[in-house]
């Protein structure tokens, strides 16, 4: 074989060796879980801290407000949802992926069954109209991600009574 100006090395084995073994590392954990109790405390109040902290993302609700802090279950699927809320210069605040509680008012002046009532709460926003495509007087329509219950719960307030949104 020629010989040519190369940087990769020449290719080289291992020799073989002896495991490593380290001496006394595993009594020196047991010591350290018998001398106190405190290394088990402390990792047990360490993980519901992190627990505590991974757990604060919004909450889709049907017809009844969840807790703020609450999350939904990981395998739950979202589907659009196109909403039509009855204050345009509202929906011009929101931009994709703000998050929103709907809030539907009946459309009867008395205020009909029970007043306003929270649809869905942390809803993400997906679409927004633009600018040109809002009426003052018909308000905007905006389109949700949300859980299929919460759809089906925010069509049927969409038909009964006027929808408005507040920013989370």
């Amino acid at each position: 074989m020629p010989t040519t100006s190369s940087s990769v090395p020449a290719p080289c084995t291992v020799p073989p060796f002896e495991p490593l073994r380290v001496r006394g590392a595993r009594h020196r954990l047991r010591r350290a879980l018998r001398r106190g109790r405190r290394a088990p405390a402390l990792l047990l109040a360490l993980t519901a801290g992190a627990l505590a902290v991974a757990n604060t993302g919004p909450v889709f609700s049907g017809a009844e407000p969840l807790p703020a802090r609450a999350r939904p279950p990981a395998a739950v699927p979202l589907v659009s949802a196109p909403v039509r809320i009855a204050d345009a210069a509202t929906v011009r605040l929101l931009r994709p992926g703000d998050r929103v509680d709907v809030i539907a008012a009946p459309d009867s002046p008395l205020g009909g069954e029970g007043g306003a009532r929270v649809v869905a709460t942390g809803a993400r926003v997906a679409e927004v109209p633009r600018p040109d495509e809002t009426r003052p007087d018909g308000g905007a329509l905006v389109v949700l991600s949300v859980p299929r219950p919460t759809a089906a719960a925010l069509a049927g307030a969409g038909v009964t009574s006027q929808l408005a949104v507040t920013v989370c």
